[in-house]
């Protein structure tokens, strides 16, 4: 059985090689293929990961916050062979997207607060 890639909304990619998480070398059978799954690579299913050899082993690798990295691609006879390359995001990324989640609170908590000031200001009633 081949090595397998699964995201966090089940989606599977089979691969041919790894040499690590930046590696992953899969063969589709045309751009076709290819343009049905590389858009399923997004922020939310790079959150969890899992590298999987064979169907009855337990995963090799299990991952977390995953960025995608750009990667590489070669047309051969048996198919369109793309290598996907990742990383683990680092701990100032994660850190800034927890700032940039505080401040989207934040920012709603003022425009709430702006609305109630602005209809005390009129003189209505909260």
């Amino acid at each position: 059985m081949k090595d397998k890639i699964i995201f966090k909304d089940g989606t599977t990619i089979e691969f041919e090689a790894a040499a690590s998480i930046t590696a992953i070398t899969t063969i589709f059978t045309d751009w076709s293929a290819a343009a049905a799954v590389l858009p399923l690579l997004t922020d939310d299913n790079l959150s969890s990961v899992q590298v999987q050899t064979g169907d009855l082993l337990p995963p090799v690798g299990n991952y977390s916050d995953l960025v995608l990295q750009p990667g590489g691609w070669d047309v051969k006879e048996d198919g369109v062979h793309i290598t996907i390359s990742l990383r683990e995001k680092t701990d100032i990324e994660k850190r800034l997207e927890s700032v940039e989640a505080g401040q989207q609170t934040q920012d709603g908590a003022i425009a709430d607060m702006g609305e109630v000031v602005g209809k005390l200001a009129e003189g209505g009633m909260v």
